[in-house]
């Protein structure tokens, strides 16, 4: 690993620099990624970046843990979710995962794999939800998708921890706002994975890591105005909230090479002035979406196995 990452370059052809991460795994994931998913995919329309995911998503499918089943559903008649039970289930709190894509894509089935192995490692019972997307619908109905499935698993009676990668970092991290603000009790934890909250756009690592690989500030702007979220609205950009007191205990990891890195670095140390427990950890040599990259690089599965480790605690508190 080099001494300053920070300052590892290359131009990307049009004069811009563009940081680097060294370990050949992450940039073999990369590589692969792209041959898929073009890096200026937020220039297609939203049927082919769908179309894009699916396969990117499909090349880095896996089959599910031995013993492991899951079952489609729908919640409040409306909402797909799916429900995944590991064959050693030892935790009685359940997980809900929010997938990422920045509000525009994803499903059930982008992160299939991903939901079975967490509930594996957790030795708890998952809930992943499929919520509606952007641009059809725009803010709030993810975020009301999302409310309303964790409404539905709190009243069966069990704890929730909520998790989420990326947009779904987003929502998870914007419905424990909600459940501490409407004093609704039973979330356990929060695991947020690269999370997108809000930050400044014109500073620090949005600055930093603009043209990072795998995900741009360009790209985050047009996420932000595709969802249409209003601006400061504390459950759509977690930054904005006046106060984190009283949120339960937080897991951030977030990625070295990505503009959304300084949202999780302030998060985390804003809880933990607030008297929140969290852990951090910030993945040196990854970059946004490094989840998919478990099985090609040693610094993804490190990640992803901390990851699982910290939501096991928390499931089995």
């Amino acid at each position: 690993m080099r001494e300053d990452p920070e300052n590892e370059q290359a131009d990307d052809g049009g004069g811009k620099q563009r940081p680097i991460p060294d370990e050949a795994g992450i940039l073999a994931f990369l590589t692969l990624s792209d041959s898929f998913y073009p890096p200026d995919a937020a220039n297609a329309d939203v049927v082919q970046q769908r179309r894009w995911y699916d396969a990117l998503c499909a090349a880095f499918d896996a089959p599910p843990p031995p013993g492991m089943t899951s079952e489609d559903g729908k919640v409040a008649g409306r909402i797909p979710v799916r429900r995944y039970r590991p064959a050693a289930l030892t935790a009685r709190a359940r997980i809900l995962y929010i997938h990422g894509g920045g509000f525009v894509v994803g499903s059930l089935d982008s992160h299939d794999a991903i939901c079975a192995e967490i509930a594996e490692a957790a030795g708890a019972e998952l809930v992943s939800v499929d919520y509606r997307l952007s641009p059809e619908h725009v803010w709030p109905a993810a975020f009301d998708d999302c409310w309303a499935v964790l409404v539905d698993l709190l009243l069966e009676g069990r704890p929730v921890i909520v998790a989420g990668d990326s947009a779904g970092g987003n929502l998870a991290a914007g419905i424990a706002l909600k459940a501490r603000d409407e004093e609704l009790r039973g979330i356990l934890g929060q695991a947020l994975v690269y999370p997108a909250l809000g930050g400044d756009l014109s500073a620090g690592s949005y600055v930093e890591m603009a043209e990072a690989p795998g995900l741009t500030t360009a790209d985050v702007a047009y996420y932000r105005d595709i969802y249409k979220a209003p601006a400061g609205h504390p459950h759509a950009f977690p930054l904005a909230a006046g106060r984190l007191e009283g949120l339960p205990p937080t897991f951030i990891t977030a990625a070295h090479y990505d503009p959304l890195r300084d949202d999780a670095r302030v998060y985390a140390a804003r809880l933990a002035l607030s008297g929140v427990s969290v852990e951090f950890r910030e993945e040196r040599e990854m970059v946004h979406a490094w989840l998919r990259a478990r099985f090609m690089s040693e610094g993804a599965r490190a990640g992803f196995a901390a990851l699982c480790d910290a939501l096991r605690r928390m499931a089995q508190a």
